[in-house]
């Protein structure tokens, strides 16, 4: 299977699953921001176990690129971040930062350590 094709694969499901969690927990009461911040601690642990465990190009494909590529979000972590400093939430907006930024480094850590 071509790399280009992996990726495709792996990013369709990684997609739905963001989309899901981001939804699940918004009906339940969550902010958006909690689905993104999950979402993306989530992708930084797979991204973690995936190279502390030596994957190969293949699988580094599927998941790393094509699953975690699409599961995890940038965009819509600037977007949030964007629309607190608007809506002048900058202490949320701080928060949110140094929360993934501490979180998604310990998950990727933490998933590197558990493989290695």
């Amino acid at each position: 299977m071509t790399p280009v094709l992996l990726v495709a694969l792996g990013a369709a499901v990684g997609a739905p699953i963001r989309y899901a969690v981001t939804h699940h927990l918004r009906d339940r009461g969550a902010t958006t921001h909690a689905g993104t911040l999950i979402v993306n601690v989530v992708g930084s642990l797979v991204l973690g176990l995936l190279v502390g465990g030596g994957a190969g190009d293949g699988a580094t494909a599927l998941v790393g690129i094509g699953f975690c590529g699409a599961l995890t979000t940038m965009s819509t972590l600037a977007l949030e971040l964007w629309d607190s400093v608007i809506e002048r939430r900058s202490h949320h907006a701080v928060a949110s930062v140094v929360l993934h930024l501490v979180l998604g480094f310990g998950a990727a850590w933490l998933g590197w350590a558990v493989v290695s």
